[in-house]
């Protein structure tokens, strides 16, 4: 036997089409990509009525960067070296480690929709650069930005969930 995989009949499938609250489409290629479509409205809102000067994002995105870093280091990508440098001497300082990933704007080409903006997914390879591309398309361009893939050290398989990156939010907004 066999049946969709969907809680009713209004869930996302495929090949949908959604429209993010600053007015951009995203072509759903994937629903286990799911919490990007929900980063992308939280990150719109934060720019546009909170009045940030700048914006950090944690999020478990992708398994790709716990490819890449393992389970004791976050991965960070952003566009600006000041905000960057920030973290990464309040990463030293908290012992919440992270290590400065690449925002290849090259990549972004894999985030092409012929039906929308953008995709919620790029290709296989480099997914964790493209999770952090597609989440800077919700943000003012001119606007410092940060994505932290916090998918590794955020669980500890003997101890359970580790508190990561509340000591390093924590120091940043001081």
């Amino acid at each position: 036997a066999a049946c969709a995989n969907m809680i009713n009949a209004k869930a996302m499938v495929p090949s949908d089409v959604l429209t993010a609250s600053n007015g951009k489409t995203i072509e759903v290629l994937n629903t286990d990509a799911e919490g990007r479509l929900t980063l992308a409205d939280a990150l719109v809102f934060a720019d546009k009525e909170c009045g940030c000067e700048s914006i950090i994002e944690l999020s478990t995105l992708t398994g790709a960067c716990m490819i890449s870093l393992g389970t004791q280091i976050c991965g960070l990508w952003t566009d600006n070296d000041e905000l960057a440098k920030s973290l990464s001497d309040i990463s030293k300082a908290t012992g919440d480690k992270s290590w400065r990933m690449p925002m290849a704007k090259e990549y972004a080409d894999q985030l092409k929709s012929k039906i929308a903006d953008l995709s919620n997914l790029g290709e296989r390879f480099g997914g964790s650069i493209t999770a952090a591309l597609f989440l800077a398309e919700f943000v003012d361009k001119k606007k410092p930005f940060a994505h932290l893939d916090i998918a590794g050290p955020v669980w500890n398989e003997k101890t359970g969930a580790t508190g990561f990156g509340a000591k390093l939010v924590t120091e940043w907004i001081r």
